[in-house]
């Protein structure tokens, strides 16, 4: 990710990205790296030239088979529980870019709307609401007062 951060902000170009990248492994990487160009060209395999292919080679070599399974079994069991709503939202949204799934707005609203807790969700599926960002600010709004009544609850029962 930071790689990519560098490549944009120097323009690099695709015919460039995978020697500058190349230049910074040190130690087991590099001897991965010249490994993999070894046994390329005695495969007859055409060289790696592009990023896409040096990054697709890299997961294949540092991300376990299973580590994407495990990402999409936690996706799926995802609830908010005692996460506040935006870490909850954040905490989706990180396991859907992990996972490198791109759905639907209206998929992945419903998605959030079925782990919120129900004290959220039964307020805010009666709310008015464009999109996800909406859907989340009315969340925040709703687990705010519900913040502040449990608080003023609590405060008046123990005087």
């Amino acid at each position: 990710m930071k790689v990519e951060q560098i490549f944009t902000c120097h323009q690099v170009s695709e015919e460039r990205k995978v020697s500058l990248a190349t230049l910074s492994f040190q130690g087991h990487a590099m001897y991965w790296w010249t490994s993999l160009v070894r046994d390329r060209h005695l495969h007859n395999d055409p060289p790696i030239q592009y990023w896409n292919e040096l990054r697709s080679a890299l997961r294949r070599r540092h991300i376990p088979s299973y580590y994407t399974r495990e990402l999409i079994n936690k996706l799926q069991r995802l609830h908010q529980r005692n996460m506040i709503v935006e870490e909850y939202r954040q905490t989706m949204e990180l396991y859907l870019m992990r996972v490198g799934i791109r759905e639907e707005e209206n998929i992945t609203i419903a998605r959030f709307l079925s782990g919120l807790t129900f004290e959220i969700r039964d307020k805010v599926q009666l709310l008015p609401y464009r999109d996800l960002n909406d859907l989340v600010q009315l969340c925040i709004k709703v687990e705010q007062q519900n913040l502040r009544k449990g608080f003023k609850t609590s405060s008046y029962s123990s005087s």
